[in-house]
């Protein structure tokens, strides 16, 4: 019975802490519905580019602890306050999964959220360091050569979709690497619109410095 209610608690304090809108919260502290500029999405690229490059830092580190937390506290905390068997790493996958749908299809946004990356990247810092930082990798590298975010953010979730199978097939079966496989996949379908965008000619590119 108790661990069913690891589950069930969890999972469940898992979406709803990963559908707190930290970066709809902040922008709006200054006066600013974040759903109704620049690309109208609550995460942290939108809040750099027009609320304030400190707070859209805020709002990416703010969502990536999302993870952190739903992958690793939430699923301790549950396994420690109701008992029975510590948490399983199926039992934080799970929970690092709920809270990046949470943050995706916000409760308290009309289920109308995030793109998660930052998030998504929270939890493969918590499940998958290694997968994590290789995907980090590729982020800066294309964001720096191309000054995409967007397009950064889909060569890191192509990386770590490839990387999984040969850092974590053996060490944990196959249903973590297609897990890895699934979140990657989900990162980039939500950034369809940006692919859409880049098709166009019509994606944004982030400015160094004023002119650039």
């Amino acid at each position: 019975m108790n661990l069913y209610l690891q589950w069930i608690l969890g999972g469940l304090a898992a979406y709803l802490f990963g559908s707190i809108p930290f970066g709809f919260l902040i922008a709006k502290a200054r006066g600013i519905d974040i759903r109704t500029v620049g690309s109208g999405n609550i995460g942290a690229t939108n809040v750099f580019r027009c609320v304030s490059k400190p707070l859209g830092i805020l709002t990416f580190a703010l969502d990536m602890a999302k993870g952190v937390a739903g992958a690793r506290l939430i699923p301790w905390a549950a396994a420690h306050f109701i008992g029975g068997e510590a948490s399983s790493m199926p039992l934080c996958v799970a929970c690092g999964f709920l809270t990046v749908a949470g943050h995706n299809w916000t409760l308290f946004l009309g289920f109308k959220g995030g793109k998660g990356i930052a998030t998504s990247a929270g939890l493969l810092l918590g499940l998958a360091p290694a997968a994590c930082g290789w995907a980090v990798l590729a982020w800066g590298i294309i964001f720096v050569t191309s000054r995409y975010v967007s397009v950064a953010s889909i060569a890191a979730a192509a990386t770590l979709g490839l990387l999984a199978w040969p850092l974590y097939f053996h060490a944990q079966g196959a249903w973590f690497p297609i897990m890895l496989n699934v979140l990657a996949a989900l990162a980039i379908w939500r950034h369809r619109a940006n692919i859409r965008r880049l098709r166009e000619g019509t994606e944004s590119r982030f400015k160094f410095r004023k002119g650039a």
